[in-house]
């Protein structure tokens, strides 16, 4: 669905702290609900074999940490620049002709991409180049793929779609590393290329089919760069935005460092291997997603986010030293845990840290800050590996993440009328 990872949902009342089962599982009754989840567990399980099969082929591809370290700068990098302008532009045009082109654009690009590489053509600065234009078509679908989720389920069910996605994009987080890591061994990361290009088709044909709402007309331009400039204004003055960009930044940079390195210490596992390893992360944030609501229950959201960064930290840094496949495993379904935690907090404090007026515009800052943070983390890792060592990297970044909890005391993480299981997360890392 897009290439990228861990990014807010839909801008929404969200779903109740202990929905029952049967209430959960509602949205799937009804059918275009039910068709568009479909199509997109299918199409983030082929957004996860493209992350892991483009980190391990940079890896097969040189020995550089710059240059492993670059793909998740690809990745990134399109959030910080058009994600404001995407925003604008899914309000401005009908969204599902939007949504046709930008999913035929990453058709394109993963197709592309899958025959270089089948044909041994693909290069370091091609596969750098090709994600990024993935990242791009993502960034301008989502927006426009956030808005229409009202369109396709009923008010009543509304709240339990945006859960139900968050647990179709974890499914798809733990299953499609591991699947990526056996057709890898099976038959080369090209083919892994290819099915992630055959994996947009699905959400393609729901949209040709879909009839959605007429397109209502569209803002002048002058009306829409007025109201970014007042959105700007608003999060420079508001603390609770200062609060929660800052500790995102921190986050994000700190944080970016284990995906950044972690196609080169999963080298020596293999193909199947990195797979299984991605996997076990993602096991591990599925089973944070779980925990969460007892947590809630008995801590604050600033508390919970501490505790949560402590584990992510720790590690990070028993990264630097796991020797073992089964101990790499471990630290990973524990990074995992520590990571989605960390965004939940982040995301749920960031959905309330502007009125509703201006909350979409609020969260497009969030974004920017999140995925900048990655963006240029992951140069800094990359860098700092290939100049003093993986472990001295991994080691540098698990005190940043300490020891920007210093200003946790200045910059409270604070909620309102929301829980921390409001995790939509879309994309990727």
């Amino acid at each position: 669905m897009t290439a990228m990872s861990d990014l807010p949902g839909p801008i929404s009342e969200p779903t109740p702290a202990r929905l029952p089962l049967l209430a959960a599982m509602a949205p799937l009754r009804e059918p275009m609900f039910t068709r568009l989840w479909i199509a997109a567990v299918i199409s983030y399980t082929g957004t996860w074999m493209q992350n892991v099969a483009a980190g391990w082929y940079m890896a097969s591809l040189t020995n550089s940490a710059i240059m492993v370290s670059l793909v998740q700068v690809a990745m990134s990098l399109p959030v910080f620049l058009v994600a404001l302008p995407a925003g604008a532009l899914a309000d401005m045009v009908d969204r599902r002709k939007l949504l046709l082109v930008t999913q035929w654009w990453m058709v394109a690009a993963a197709a592309v991409v899958g025959v270089l590489a089948m044909v041994g053509a693909l290069t370091p600065w091609s596969l750098l180049l090709f994600t990024f234009l993935l990242g791009l078509g993502a960034v301008m679908n989502d927006p426009a793929w956030q808005a229409i989720t009202p369109e396709v389920v009923s008010r009543d069910c509304f709240a339990a779609a945006v859960a139900l996605n968050s647990v179709g994009f974890n499914i798809a987080r733990a299953v499609g590393p591991a699947m990526a890591g056996i057709i890898i061994s099976l038959a080369g990361a090209g083919l892994v290329f290819l099915l992630n290009a055959a994996s947009f088709l699905g959400v393609i044909f729901f949209l040709t089919t879909w009839k959605n709402a007429p397109h209502a007309a569209p803002r002048p331009i002058g009306e829409i760069a007025e109201s970014l400039a007042g959105g700007i204004s608003h999060l420079r003055d508001s603390k609770p935005v200062q609060s929660v960009l800052v500790r995102t930044g921190l986050f994000s940079v700190f944080g970016s460092a284990l995906w950044a390195l972690l196609p080169l210490i999963a080298r020596p596992h293999g193909a199947l291997g990195y797979g299984i390893l991605v996997g076990c992360f993602g096991l591990g944030a599925l089973a944070g997603a779980a925990i969460l609501p007892s947590f809630r229950d008995r801590l604050s959201v600033n508390k919970v986010f501490v505790l949560a960064t402590v584990l992510y930290a720790i590690a990070v840094l028993a990264l630097a030293h796991a020797d073992r496949f089964s101990r790499v495993a471990l630290v990973l379904f524990c990074a995992g845990v520590g990571w989605i935690t960390i965004l939940a907090s982040l995301n749920v404090s960031a959905q309330t840290m502007a009125p509703a007026a201006v909350r979409a515009r609020a969260l497009s800052m969030y974004l920017l800050v999140l995925q900048g943070g990655m963006a240029a983390g992951s140069a800094l890792w990359g860098t700092m590996a290939e100049q003093a060592g993986i472990s001295r990297a991994l080691l540098v970044a698990s005190l940043g993440l300490i020891v920007g909890l210093v200003t946790i005391g200045h910059y409270r993480l604070e909620t309102r009328k929301l829980d921390l299981q409001t995790i939509a997360v879309h994309e990727e890392v």
